[in-house]
């Protein structure tokens, strides 16, 4: 019922931003309002894979294959965004691992800087935080240069770039130093929320029966509910800016999404999004306005740019959210 609710409110939230007729054209003729431009970057956060510590090998290989499969069939490219930490077994570099890598980059996909050890900057401070970031290149650097490449795109873990404008300065000089830019989020959902649920269920001792049911439930109000996220945004996006910005999704690499993958790009195209990479969505002009958020959260670029316009607490009223069953499944309080 919930999935089938948000479905509705995300396809009557779409139908009310598409192109109508109305009265009043040249010559008796009727106006048709502008389409709205639909473009989507992907990028997936913390590969080789969320949570690569707690698999076993052949587990997580399988669920690596698993994803790249999906991500092949849905015919989208994107951005990857790696933790070296989940490149080493024991302390040392896995080449399995590495290789893992390599398929993404054999799929068309390209891959940035996630940090070594998905730090938080507010947490660590400056110093340890550059120092992480350089650990987070030790492999990615060679294995780029083989394509004759080299990283470009950084990803922050939690999306925290710095409390005050200080902070944020320091780093953003340092990771343009060494030809990094920002990768920004603007659909930014609870994803992570649907996924330990889903996690936590897949490898639980409920009967099987009711297991597999779990599952199907969490994968297809999953969907609906990031289709409604995204419709939301785009809302928010017409009231900001008055146009849809280029959107730039983020996802991880889990077991979920490797279930879901092409249903979740298949929904956004049926609503007439097309993907595009992550360089065209950030040559938009919105993407070099001011950021106003200085707090502990990861929030859309959205919500930063309409701080920082003194937006008020209205402006963010009536967002889709995790439903509370979810959140119980994955030992979550709040979002």
């Amino acid at each position: 019922m919930i999935a089938r609710v948000a479905a509705l409110a995300c396809l009557l939230l779409w139908c009310a931003l598409a192109p109508t007729a109305v009265a009043g054209g040249a010559k008796g003729k009727p106006k048709r309002t502008p389409e709205v431009d639909r473009r989507i970057a992907i990028t997936i956060d913390d590969l080789p894979w969320q949570w690569a510590g707690r698999l076993h090998p052949d587990v997580f290989a399988a669920r690596h294959a698993k994803l790249i499969a999906a991500v092949r069939a849905s015919g989208v490219t994107g951005v990857g965004f790696v933790n070296e930490k989940e490149l080493e077994v024991d302390g040392k570099v896995d080449p399995a691992r590495v290789a893992m890598l390599r398929e993404w980059l054999d799929a068309g996909w390209e891959l940035g800087n996630h940090t070594w050890g998905h730090l938080d900057y507010h947490a660590v401070g400056l110093e340890a935080y550059e120092a992480d970031v350089l650990k987070g290149e030790r492999v990615l650097r060679p294995l780029l240069a083989e394509r004759g490449e080299t990283p470009k795109w950084f990803r922050h873990p939690w999306l925290r770039n710095g409390r005050t404008p200080e902070e944020r300065a320091a780093l953003d000089a340092f990771l343009a130093q060494h030809g990094y830019r920002t990768a920004p989020v603007t659909v930014n959902t609870g994803e992570w929320i649907w996924a330990n649920a889903y996690q936590r269920t897949l490898d639980g001792v409920a009967p099987d029966a009711e297991k597999q049911a779990t599952l199907a439930r969490l994968r297809s109000e999953y969907v609906a509910y990031m289709l409604a996220k995204l419709a939301f945004l785009e809302q928010q996006s017409l009231t900001l800016l008055e146009y849809n910005v280029p959107q730039v999704l983020l996802l991880h690499a889990n077991e979920l999404n490797a279930e879901t993958f092409p249903e979740l790009i298949g929904g956004m195209q049926q609503h007439g999004y097309r993907v595009v990479s992550l360089e065209e969505a950030v040559r938009d002009p919105a993407y070099a306005r001011v950021d106003g958020y200085r707090g502990p959260h990861g929030i859309s670029w959205l919500h930063r740019w309409a701080l920082a316009e003194g937006k008020q607490r209205s402006f963010f009223m009536g967002d889709t959210t995790v439903p509370r069953w979810v959140m119980d499944i994955a030992g979550v309080e709040t979002e």
